[in-house]
């Protein structure tokens, strides 16, 4: 699978477009969308994920297809596959109460939105966030394959290895 990042918008939002067998996966289209079509080409658009509900992640959510769109609240926790992409969700609510996590275990890689940055996670003070619930979803990600890329909402990829080894809220675990 081929994976381009595409940061967009004021708070440079990382879209991605993942790509295989001449098909796109579009996760969290932020704005922007000319410099997301740019990349898209001439490729049939299988999908679009999105991780939250929250402005800098759906921005350009308008000009797909809403047939085409999933999210937390039309995708179950579990297996799935959209055109030639096998993946899975994961709740991690914590930053938001519905947000969703997509693994790619072929690829090993996560698209996590705003749910662990490199050595950080998503604020849990806005609206419908929830410190406790982050930290439950810290643990449930943690029983996925060390050497698992994560691919956050904003910023630089990490592993879950360094975040582990390294990530204050990693090491905290679910006491705090």
């Amino acid at each position: 699978m081929k994976i381009t990042k595409v940061v967009v918008g004021l708070l440079e939002e990382n879209c991605y477009v993942l790509e295989k067998d001449k098909q796109v996966i579009v996760v969290d289209p932020g704005d922007e969308y000319e410099r997301i079509k740019k990349v898209i080409g001439h490729k049939k658009v299988a999908g679009v994920l999105i991780t939250h509900n929250h402005f800098d992640h759906v921005g350009a959510l308008e000009e797909f297809d809403p047939n085409l769109v999933y999210k937390y609240d039309n995708l179950e926790e579990g297996e799935h596959t959209i055109g030639p992409f096998n993946f899975e969700v994961i709740y991690t609510p914590g930053h938001t109460k519905d947000s969703v996590s997509y693994y790619f275990k072929e690829d090993n890689i996560l698209f996590d939105g705003d749910f662990v940055f490199c050595l950080g996670i998503g604020r849990c003070d806005l609206d419908d966030g929830d410190y406790k619930e982050m930290m439950r979803s810290i643990e449930k990600i943690k029983k996925y394959p060390k050497d698992m890329t994560i691919c956050p909402g904003h910023g630089n990829h990490t592993t879950l290895a360094y975040e582990m080894e390294r990530s204050l809220y990693f090491k905290r675990g679910n006491n705090e």
